[in-house]
């Protein structure tokens, strides 16, 4: 069969725990292989309201070219120190240029606007944060947008859309549904 899918999630202090927790959780329920990598200096990682995340690697240990997509969770102060990280630019920008699938929430698409990935593309993200999103066909539609391999969404409440979005993407709908069944995910 064929591999399957490998997917890097950077986590950064001050992280909306709710959006980066579902992410690798909904992932890891369809099969696909999640690493989280801590891009500060150690793998413990304090996330906005306290929670303490431990990730299962550091970013400077990470070969992102092993990785099939990227997803970066928001959270305010996580998305100001994914977008002061240029290892982190660096990697949204190469995986655009791949192809590759890139994916953000919340406040975190302006980490790919900051990068040059979103110019002409639509998105969507956490309200207010779209005066960051020069260039940028901005949409407040839906909870997820996506524009050929790029995805973005809006909060923590989107985070199951988000995430479930990302398996239909990465493993195919049929399995999206059967995650979302077990979920007892209700869209709408």
């Amino acid at each position: 069969g064929e591999r399957a899918m490998n997917v890097l999630i950077p986590l950064a202090e001050g992280v909306e725990e709710i959006e980066a927790v579902v992410v690798v959780d909904v992932l890891r329920r369809a099969g696909i292989a999640v690493t989280t990598a801590a891009v500060g200096s150690e793998r413990i990682v304090a996330a906005s309201r306290g929670v303490t995340l431990v990730a299962d690697t550091l970013w400077r240990d990470v070969d992102t070219g092993a990785f099939d997509a990227l997803v970066l969770p928001g959270g305010g102060p996580g998305t100001e120190r994914l977008k002061a990280d240029k290892r982190v630019l660096e990697a949204v920008a190469e995986f655009d240029a791949r192809g590759k699938t890139v994916a953000a929430i919340c406040a975190a698409p302006t980490v790919l606007a900051a990068a040059g990935v979103l110019e002409g593309r639509a998105a969507t993200c956490y309200p207010g944060c779209e005066k960051d999103l020069k260039g940028t066909r901005y949409t407040a539609k839906g909870p997820v947008v996506s524009d050929k391999h790029i995805l973005t969404s809006q909060g923590p409440g989107t985070s199951f859309a988000f995430a479930l979005a990302l398996v239909e993407r990465l493993a195919g709908k049929t399995t999206a549904d059967k995650v979302a069944a077990g979920l007892l995910y209700r869209a709408g």
